[in-house]
């Protein structure tokens, strides 16, 4: 914990093998889900300690060859969802895809999981501020989380986004997913799915 707590202040960890420099941007969301910035070949070595599942690439660009090959060295899975980043004319954020991102994000077998566009400043920040809202963060949190990531640079369009994103559209999808609470050090939520803790009832039959 302490060595992705350092990467997320200064960018860079030590180790024994020496100095590990995390991508651009990088911070935990929560347990298990990171940001980022664009991984280049020399944040590999950073990236190896965190046990990635999976990676989810907010860009329609092609991943570059030496990340494929990265990822399938650490059997790494690639979610990619091709969001225009485009501010000449503005690309608004497609409300499909997104969701499309936020089931695979909400499946904990997916986790650990890093979540990356360019920048990791607003399309990474659009999906995180979604799934800030799916766990029942106030508004002003999620907005105050998304411009704090963003820097000078966030976008008022974003926080439109965010604050019009709706919840519902992932009932059908929660239906297999469920919050619990976890006693251990401190009480904190997480995603588990309900195959693993909730019992399928039997169907009762029905009297003619």
């Amino acid at each position: 914990m302490c060595l992705i707590m350092e990467a997320a202040a200064d960018d860079n960890v030590v180790d024994g093998g020496g100095v590990l420099a995390a991508p651009s941007n990088f911070s935990m969301v929560e347990d298990g889900i990171y940001r980022s910035g664009f991984p280049k070949p020399e944040n590999f070595g950073f990236l190896s300690t965190l046990n990635l599942r999976s990676i989810i690439y907010l860009c329609p660009e092609p991943y570059p060859e030496e990340n494929l090959m990265f990822l399938d060295a650490n059997n790494i899975k690639l979610f990619q969802f091709g969001i225009e980043g485009k501010t000449d004319p503005p690309t608004p954020m497609p409300k499909d895809t997104v969701l499309d991102a936020l089931r695979v994000l909400v499946d904990v077998r997916n986790h650990p999981i890093l979540i990356h566009c360019k920048a990791g400043k607003h399309r990474t920040g659009c999906l995180v501020g979604c799934l800030r809202k799916v766990q029942s963060w106030c508004l002003s949190s999620v907005l105050e989380e998304y411009q704090k990531n963003a820097g000078v640079k966030w976008r008022q369009r974003d926080l439109n986004f965010i604050e019009a994103f709706d919840t519902a559209s992932l009932r059908q999808c929660l239906l297999s997913i469920m919050y619990r609470y976890h006693g251990y050090g401190f009480k904190r939520k997480r995603l588990v799915h309900e195959e693993e803790n909730v019992q399928t009832p039997k169907p009762q039959a029905t009297k003619v």
